[in-house]
């Protein structure tokens, strides 16, 4: 950091296990990714191409080659597995995987319909080769899931082998664990960390004021995601207590 400040939180550092940001990339040139990564490295855990950009990006390998120089994990959006999944065309999306150097792989139905046996069945081929990412949640406002399955859902991704279990909210923050206007389901939320560990989950946090519950909920090395690339400095910030949302947070209110 620049400077010496007092009372500022412990934070994780890279390579992290927790406190994670993964920052969805929907569409940065090539120099664009050098400019995000020139100020937020450090801050930056992994980063997702967003739903089905990697396949439209003309400059796809140089902007990879731009994220493995800061050793930042990079993996292809989970609509994308999905789009290969319905053409029957899995085989086709592990090779490409693999001619792109891509390691991290998400797993998830958020568009389609996967028998959930199924859907682990994936998983657990997948953890033998990459790092799995399993999204938990339907893109469908109009689904809704009771806390009780997600929990089940998110316990038998996790004993598939999944690394982190993503918890839905599209790059709005508008379905999953919120409701259309973008307010946390709070008691989905809780429900969920009685049974699952806080840090195994990556919470879909677009909007800031979804970002700023987490931090008050969880604490500063909450696990979030769907951070786009130009709100990654001003997260870290709030992380820590140096924006105005959380200045107080963690502060000793006895000595200051």
């Amino acid at each position: 950091m620049n400077f010496n400040l007092t009372q500022i939180p412990e934070r994780t550092v890279r390579p992290r296990k927790f406190g994670i940001t993964m920052v969805m990339d929907k569409g940065l040139s090539v120099q664009g990714a050098k400019d995000f990564m020139s100020v937020s490295y450090p801050h930056v855990d992994i980063v997702k191409l967003g739903f089905g950009t990697s396949f439209v990006t003309p400059t796809l390998r140089e902007k990879l080659e731009v994220y493995r120089s800061y050793d930042i994990p990079v993996y292809f959006g989970g609509t994308l597995f999905e789009a290969f999944l319905i053409r029957n065309q899995f085989d086709d999306y592990l090779s490409i995987c693999k001619d792109f150097g891509i390691n991290h792989i998400e797993v998830s139905d958020g568009s389609i319909t996967i028998p959930h046996a199924e859907k682990c069945g994936y998983i657990e081929k997948l953890t033998k080769h990459v790092t799995v990412l399993s999204e938990v949640g339907s893109k469908d406002a109009a689904h809704i899931i009771p806390p009780y399955k997600w929990i089940e859902l998110m316990k038998a991704e996790l004993e598939a082998g999944s690394t982190y279990v993503i918890a839905e909210a599209r790059e709005a923050g508008t379905v999953g664990i919120y409701r259309g206007t973008g307010e946390v389901r709070e008691g989905l939320v809780q429900e969920i960390l009685t049974q699952i560990p806080e840090e195994k989950i990556i919470w879909e946090a677009p909007q800031k004021e979804q970002q700023l519950y987490f931090l008050e909920l969880i604490g500063c090395n909450v696990n979030l995601g769907n951070i786009a690339p130009s709100e990654m400095l001003p997260l870290e910030a709030m992380r820590i207590g140096l924006r105005g949302d959380t200045f107080h947070l963690y502060l000793n209110k006895e000595t200051v």
